[in-house]
């Protein structure tokens, strides 16, 4: 059990450098960093802190310790994916609204153009 403990753990400080190697070349925002961020640290924590991990699996009834580390991790990971679900359908109902405004504002302007003649430009 221990070397998947430091496995994990070895993998979580891969995801803390990535992010914030990330973060600094601006390949990804800092509000959802921080979501990376704090989930990577759980990690980090959970794998060094045996006895805090033990006291997650008495919490959560499972009969092995790594077990209660992923089963967390993968709610943890699961919840992130599902926020960033939400800010992708934002983002994509924002575009097609643009995308309507913009095509109001060039009929718009092309009626403009169509009353001022064509003389007049």
């Amino acid at each position: 059990m221990d070397r998947l403990l430091n496995v994990t753990a070895a993998l979580s400080l891969v995801l803390l450098i990535l992010v914030l190697v990330s973060v600094r070349r601006a390949h990804i925002r800092v509000e959802y960093s921080v979501s990376w961020l704090a989930a990577a640290a759980v990690m980090l924590l959970l794998s060094r802190a045996r006895p805090l991990l033990e006291a997650v699996r008495r919490w959560s009834g499972l009969p092995d310790t790594p077990l209660s580390l992923f089963l967390f991790a993968g709610g943890v990971f699961v919840l992130m994916f599902f926020r960033f679900s939400v800010v992708i359908s934002h983002l994509r109902d924002d575009n097609i609204a643009l995308a309507q405004r913009l095509a109001m504002l060039e009929f718009h302007l092309g009626q403009v153009r169509k009353s001022i003649g064509p003389n007049e430009n």
